[in-house]
């Protein structure tokens, strides 16, 4: 079914700001599957590996165009203790993972190979120390073993481990939802020891961290207390928020669902806008230069896990509903670029709303990593002004605009368009005038099934992106013919 005509305007002389590629960033914690198995196999492995890591697994987070990887958490964040995964792997401290699943951590993955990661997927790390269980000067001692050049202790001990000149180290985490489960701390005295903490984070060198504190989505009243205490100290103020259909115990299933669950879940999603609204005006009583950014580094959807497997290692599938809840949150991420300086996905591999999972040698893509790929255009390039009216769709309790979209322009004047179809029935016509400029041809991905649709070890191959030609071109006009439940991309060039 087709309902009317819909336009999209846009103006490219109206720039709204720049789209960090850090937007699209990545979470890896100690987490299940995660690192061991979905990340790093080990050198000894018989699946093919690179100093350890999965060249399958490297080789499709390249092509996404990954740009940053938050570690180690998360809520291991703040019981790790970075000593004891350093050195030979045989004398690391084995510790209980009390977190996930109460499984044997044996630091066999630590500081070193999570920098040879993210030299093998040519991405900035952001690591996360430890407020909750750590000390001042276990934070200070790291900082100055990854990024200190010269003769020191921590140096020293870093060139006896086989790394002579220190990493670069841009993002730093100074705690993780310290609220919850790293310390159970009020927002004064989480902010205190932000102030104390963040004093010792130091730069050396030509090695500047963005330092990032711990704030919380749902309390309003701790990012104003953060901020009024702790925000000249601090960089960024980080958010989460998991879009979770049902309760915290029964949080519904992530591939038996009907209309109702599907438009309820985008709902969810939604609501990421009034969270970042909401914290943007907080933080613009303190900041209204808007020099600080809101960093979501855990975000996504969360539901039960997948029958049969370990309730503390967080597997679930990922269908079209998953990749409808990435685009839809982009598009937010996108329009509010001006205060939305990165937002790293839950998680990387195995775990939660995954872009890859693994079954020892075999490796599949989600709906999900196609749509990172299908939106890694914006990354860098400039929002631009784009207005649509849309209506409103779903049930008589849950209802989401028909449709999504942002649009920007990079350096070489080629404009991106992404348009998500929230519909699961109905497709739309959408016409794009865009100011001064007549389209003659465009390049464009489309990723739509059903909406339970998913991929699986048999069939790795069903969802995936395609290239888009149901489109027409008349008198300099786009206009692009949208189906229901899909994700659109599409780059005009300049």
């Amino acid at each position: 079914m087709v309902n009317e005509m819909y336009t999209l305007w846009i103006n490219p002389h109206e720039k709204k700001g720049k789209i960090n590629k850090e937007i699209y960033g990545h979470f890896s914690e100690h987490l299940g599957r995660c690192i061991y198995e979905g990340l790093y196999v080990g050198e000894d492995s018989e699946i093919a590996n690179v100093n350890g890591m999965r060249k399958d697994v490297v080789e499709a987070l390249k092509a996404m165009k990954i740009p940053v990887l938050r570690w180690p958490g998360g809520c291991f964040a703040d019981e790790y203790h970075w000593k004891d995964g350093i050195g030979p792997k045989e004398n690391r401290k084995r510790m209980v993972n009390t977190h996930w699943g109460g499984v044997v951590e044996d630091n066999s993955f630590g500081t070193h190979e999570f920098f040879e990661l993210c030299r093998q997927l040519e991405c900035e790390p952001y690591i996360n120390g430890n407020v909750g269980s750590g000390t001042v000067q276990e934070m200070n001692e790291w900082i100055e073993y990854m990024t200190f050049d010269g003769v020191s202790p921590m140096a020293d001990l870093r060139a006896k481990n086989g790394q002579e000149k220190p990493w670069k180290v841009k993002y730093f985490g100074v705690g993780n939802e310290n609220w919850g489960c790293g310390g159970n701390m009020t927002a004064e005295h989480y902010a205190s020891e932000f102030r104390r903490y963040a004093t010792y984070c130091r730069n050396y060198g030509d090695n500047k961290l963005y330092k990032i504190a711990c704030g919380f989505e749902h309390d309003p009243q701790w990012n104003e207390t953060v901020m009024k205490i702790a925000g000249r100290f601090l960089d960024g103020l980080s958010i989460h928020y998991y879009t979770i259909p049902g309760t915290w115990e029964d949080k519904g299933s992530a591939t038996e669902f009907d209309e109702d669950i599907w438009y309820l879940t985008l709902k969810k999603a939604l609501h990421m806008d009034k969270l970042i609204t909401l914290t943007d005006n907080i933080m613009s009583r303190y900041d209204p230069d808007k020099k600080k950014g809101i960093i979501v580094d855990e975000w996504g959807t969360w539901f039960n896990v997948e029958p049969g497997t370990n309730p503390g290692f967080l597997y679930q599938q990922n269908t079209m509903r998953d990749a409808l809840v990435a685009g839809i949150t982009f598009d937010i991420f996108n329009k509010h670029c001006d205060r939305v300086k990165m937002a790293n996905i839950a998680q990387l591999v195995n775990v939660l709303q995954a872009v890859i999972l693994t079954e020892g040698a075999k490796m599949i893509l989600t709906p999900t990593y196609h749509v990172f790929k299908m939106y890694s255009k914006h990354q860098e390039a400039q929002l631009v002004h784009s207005y649509m009216k849309t209506e409103l769709i779903g049930t008589d309790k849950d209802k989401v605009p028909n449709m999504s979209h942002s649009v920007s322009e990079d350096a070489e004047g080629n404009i991106t368009i992404t348009i998500n179809n929230l519909s699961v029935q109905d497709s739309y016509d959408v016409q794009c005038r865009i100011a001064d400029r007549n389209v003659t041809k465009i390049e464009g991905e489309i990723l739509t099934e059903d909406f339970r649709s998913y991929n699986t070890f048999e069939e790795p191959d069903k969802v995936m992106s395609k290239a888009y030609s149901d489109y027409e071109i008349n008198n300099g006009v786009l206009t692009l013919h949208v189906p229901p439940c899909s994700v659109l991309s599409i780059t005009i060039p300049a």
